[in-house]
Order: structure tokens, then sequence, then C-alpha cells
């Protein structure tokens, strides 16, 4: 994610977008940081990966919507398995509940203040 710029820059639709909303634990926060980094990363090195937006609350409530080419590219990066073991890891220690959603993007519209 471009720090400078927080809003994915995506191409014009279709695309899809995997909505990833999280309550996390409170415990291994170094732990966890280092791990969803990686998953930043990995996720851009992925064929089909446009983009992503994170947030994340103070009482650890977060939302990630990464942005996808298609359904395939998504079905890809789930099937990675550094991202599976991720994922185990965020089961047994790091969300106490989370919701995941994919979605496609038929039209979008932005604005920017010059």
């Amino acid at each position: 994610m471009d720090q400078s710029n927080p809003i994915a820059t995506t191409p014009s639709p279709p695309y899809y977008s995997v909505i990833f909303t999280s309550c996390r634990a409170d415990i291994e926060p170094e732990e966890y940081g280092i791990m969803a980094q990686r998953m930043l990363d990995l996720a851009s090195q992925q064929d089909g990966y446009l983009g992503v937006e994170s947030v994340r609350d103070a009482g650890g409530v977060g939302i990630t919507v990464s942005y996808w080419r298609d359904l395939a590219a998504i079905s890809n990066w789930h099937s990675v398995a550094e991202h599976r073991e991720a994922q185990r890891l965020g089961r047994e220690r790091w969300y106490d509940c989370f919701t995941v959603r994919i979605c496609k993007v038929d039209r979008e519209y932005s604005f920017r203040r010059d």
C-alpha cells in the first residue's frame, strides 16, 4: 500500500475485491504486524493483484480490501502456501473473528481535491 496515496489505483471495472473484516485478539502484536506486512508484500507479487486498502481502529477492528483482476487470481492467492499458513495462524492466534466477502466491482467513481 502506498502511504502517500492510501486509496488503491484500480483499472476500469469489472474487477473483483476481497473484503477481509477482522477483530484482532490482543496477543502477539509484533508477530502479527510482521506477518500482515509479509502478506501485503506477497499478495502484491501475485498475478492478477491490483491493489489494497487497509485500516484498523484502536479497538482492533480492521478492514482490508484487496483488488484482483478475476476470480481465478483470488483463488490462486488463496492457495499460496505461505498465505495458507498465515490463515492458520490467524485462526489459532491473532483473530477473535473475521469475515471474508468476495465482490465483483461493476462500477466506480472518484473525487480528488487538487
